[in-house]
């Protein structure tokens, strides 16, 4: 019996032990990897930025006031494009919307003068295959490069952009995604 409790423990501990000695192999890790992932993250965001308003020198980003992401930073809002002089030639944004399947993240940018839609482009989403993930697409995407916000809006409801067939829901929230952001950053700049 003696022996047997003796074997028990011996296991146990040699389970303790490999636990542990994981434990901080994975806490060593998790650092440097969680700081070059942000930066991975942050340099993806800038190219985005850059093809939306490749004129832009730098990319001011606009703070939101008490809004403080999970991460403990405050969470930026917009970003004001600037040319080589520092002079306001769009802003350019990243606006999460819910689509027909789930979250649709989307990247998008405005002149100065609010008059019209730099471009756009989908990061992410989670739309049917086939239908709905014909947001991605280039035929879908540039038919917003210089449209004049007033004409930001479905064909069927009188603006500029023609549905996706058979994915209205899809199209509506990426115009949707769109116009509040916008008018978001207009109220803010105002």
């Amino acid at each position: 019996m003696t022996g047997s409790k003796n074997e028990t423990l011996m296991i146990v501990g040699k389970l303790v032990l490999i636990s542990v000695v994981a434990a901080v192999l994975l806490g060593v890790t998790y650092i440097p990897t969680s700081e070059q992932l942000e930066r991975n993250v942050i340099a993806a965001q800038e190219a985005i930025l850059r093809e939306l308003i490749p004129d832009a020198q730098n990319f001011d980003p606009i703070e939101g006031t008490g809004v403080v992401g999970e991460d403990g930073q405050r969470e930026i809002l917009y970003y004001r494009a600037v040319d080589s002089s520092g002079d306001i030639i769009g802003y350019a944004f990243f606006k999460e919307q819910q689509g027909s399947q789930g979250l649709i993240v989307v990247a998008g940018a405005v002149d100065a003068s609010f008059t019209e839609v730099l471009g756009m482009n989908v990061l992410s989403h989670e739309e049917t295959p086939g239908l709905g993930a014909k947001i991605t697409t280039p035929a879908f995407q540039e038919q917003f490069k210089g449209v004049p916000l007033e004409q930001l809006g479905l064909s069927k409801s009188g603006g500029s952009i023609d549905a996706i067939t058979g994915a209205t829901i899809s199209s509506q929230a990426v115009v949707t995604a769109l116009d509040t952001k916008i008018d978001q950053i207009e109220t803010a700049e105002a």
